[in-house]
């Protein structure tokens, strides 16, 4: 069997993954990049609100007012859904979520993320124009609808905590404001805000690609292989591809978001990792209608977004086993809802599709050196924010592993704050 060797290989071509890999070789590595699917983006990078969130500086973090909580516990919820029977395993995960969730600890988290937050799009803009794919990038931001006046207050008071923050504006509207800006929608409404600054991408996995494509196209290699099979080999780390040809590497790059646990958990790393599951399905709109904007209803809990496949309708969390069968119940609830909001006519996708985010409890990837392994190193956990901090937390991550200055304190991102 034949043998390549690289100076790094980089496990998962999402987002995350493709980014990291692309940094590294920017900087003089030779990556081989590594994905069971042998392409890039197939994933949990493919299916998410295609938001590269620039505004978004404080985390989604557990609600702590009895309210929310009691909503959650009833099962009945568009933003959040249970398996009863994944509870043993989710509850604990939970409790930490929780616990991690206080004031301070959801600022000590906006703090440390603040300079990821920060770069995301300008990161994003760098590698999109080297992958020749300015397509893939539209400067629309999104809208936030309210449908009550407490609810907009709510917003607006979170709007003046991300400018006092972080120097973050946006737009408020009043109902005039937002017909002129979606004239297709219906409903009453107290008002929205209109977040400028996020980018929006039409196609996630589409821009996956390119980067992986671009990757390639630099004297990457890019093949098919099983991260499981990875296994330390003196000084360096090993695995076979689907041929059963080896792969040798000084140094490996664990960026295979929610199954990371596949292979740090075999080698003895006890990282809090939990998964968050979500769905979307894609829809044409009837007639004339046209869609200029990701817009979320804040009050009912959803998300419709303009992508290229057709209008994507997207859910909350669902807090299940990794792998069990899909329950997409909070699409069946939400769509009567999206009809209202939009004219959706029939779906183009044969069936839902589900994904999986990967999350820690205090809402921050991990990204760093494993402490007991000479050449392993993790890049996982980006929660809801994959998309937006892939190319930001790869360009992190290439600094630390090539001596660089980092540009923003690791610290808060290293595996064993956990310990």
């Amino acid at each position: 069997m034949a043998e390549q060797r690289a100076d790094v290989m980089v496990l998962g071509a999402g987002m995350v993954g493709v980014s990291a890999a692309l940094h590294l070789q920017q900087r003089g590595r030779d990556v081989v990049l590594i994905d069971r699917h042998g392409v890039a983006g197939e994933e949990t990078s493919y299916g998410n609100a295609g938001l590269i969130e620039r505004a978004s500086v404080f985390p989604y973090m557990f609600p702590r007012d009895v309210t929310h909580i009691l909503r959650y516990a009833l099962n009945r919820s568009a933003e959040s859904h249970y398996h009863l029977s994944a509870l043993p395993v989710v509850l604990p995960w939970l409790w930490r979520y929780f616990r991690a969730s206080t004031p301070d600890g959801a600022l000590r988290s906006a703090r440390a993320a603040l300079p990821l937050i920060e770069r995301s799009l300008v990161e994003h803009e760098a590698l999109i124009a080297q992958a020749d794919a300015p397509d893939l990038l539209r400067r629309t931001g999104w809208i936030k609808l309210f449908r009550s006046q407490v609810s907009l207050d709510e917003g607006i008071a979170d709007l003046d905590r991300a400018h006092k923050f972080a120097g973050i504006t946006a737009d408020v509207l009043d109902p005039a404001a937002i017909e002129a800006r979606e004239p297709h929608l219906a409903g009453s409404f107290a008002g929205a805000i209109h977040w400028g600054a996020p980018g929006f991408v039409p196609d996630p996995g589409k821009l996956a690609k390119a980067y992986a494509e671009l990757f390639v196209r630099n004297g990457g290699r890019f093949i098919a292989a099983d991260a499981r099979r990875l296994e330390q080999d003196g000084a360096a780390w090993r695995l076979r591809d689907t041929q059963g040809n080896a792969v040798v590497a000084r140094e490996a790059v664990v960026a295979l978001g929610p199954w990371s646990d596949l292979v740090f958990r075999p080698l003895g790393y006890n990282i809090q990792l939990g998964i968050k599951r979500g769905y979307h399905r894609h829809f044409a709109p009837r007639g004339n209608a046209v869609l200029n904007h990701p817009v979320l209803d804040a009050d009912r809990g959803f998300l419709l977004a303009p992508m290229n496949r057709g209008i994507r309708l997207t859910t909350g969390a669902e807090f299940a086993r990794r792998d069990a069968a899909p329950t997409p119940v909070q699409l069946e609830r939400t769509l009567p809802l999206a009809r209202d909001l939009f004219p959706l006519g029939d779906s183009v996708d044969p069936k839902p599709w589900m994904g999986s985010r990967p999350c820690l409890p205090d809402m921050l990837p991990v990204i760093g050196k494993a402490s007991r392994h000479a050449g392993l190193w993790f890049d996982f956990g980006h929660h809801h924010h994959g998309l937006t901090l892939g190319p930001v937390t790869g360009r992190l991550l290439a600094e630390m592993m090539t001596g660089e200055a980092p540009f923003a304190d690791p610290s808060p991102f290293a595996a064993e704050r956990f310990n």
